[in-house]
């Protein structure tokens, strides 16, 4: 016959194994469910990111296209996923901007598409105020050398610093956040590289094909 203080205290062990299932359970049916891979022009887009220490999900992903040729997929991961532009253009917070290109390009040809996109999206006294920072952000592009169809430029911007990656090997980095939010702008300002790319980097676009 097992002692009653036994039985008592198998119960008490029961009940509290059975709370921390339920709070497990309960956590599980609470958090927010992970972001969904995509596969855009043959290219996987995973659906979560690490950066600087934070797991980062995917916001969107689209296809850079110029007249009739397919020039990179690219991919915007975040803490959390942001529809509104201006938010992402001003967070402080961690964030990646992943192109992966789908034809051979050299870094001049890459950054002179950037420069574009930042006369397009700055005024001539931003430009100017700017003008030492972008010099050293295309002095650092530059180095990258040729680039094949599946290598990937990856930019990383933290607290005003954006960080390249070339083909898996560090460029440089830049720490202005000015130029932070003016290089977003190419891809998510008034005047981006694409509207309906701009649309899927927010999310609004973004689909398996």
């Amino acid at each position: 016959m097992n002692h009653p203080n036994t039985a008592i205290g198998s119960v008490r062990t029961l009940l509290r194994n059975t709370a921390a299932a339920l709070a497990l359970a309960t956590a599980g049916l609470c958090a927010a469910p992970p972001a969904l891979a995509l596969t855009i022009a043959n290219v996987d887009v995973p659906g979560q990111q690490s950066v600087a220490g934070r797991d980062l999900v995917l916001n969107g992903a689209g296809l850079r296209q110029r007249f009739v040729f397919h020039v990179y997929v690219a991919a915007l991961y975040r803490p959390k996923p942001s529809r509104d532009a201006e938010e992402i253009l001003n967070s402080q917070e961690p964030q990646m901007l992943r192109l992966t290109l789908l034809r051979d390009i050299n870094s001049k040809a890459l950054t002179d598409a950037l420069n574009d996109g930042l006369k397009a999206n700055c005024t001539e006294a931003e430009l100017k105020d700017m003008a030492a920072t972008i010099d050293h952000f295309e002095a650092f592009m530059k180095t990258g050398g040729e680039g094949a169809s599946g290598d990937r430029v990856e930019m990383i911007f933290n607290q005003g610093t954006v960080s390249v990656s070339f083909k898996g090997k560090a460029l440089g980095e830049v720490k202005d956040p000015r130029f932070a939010t003016a290089l977003l702008k190419v891809w998510l300002g008034a005047h981006p590289a694409q509207e309906s790319l701009k649309a899927a980097l927010l999310g609004q676009e973004s689909k398996s094909n």
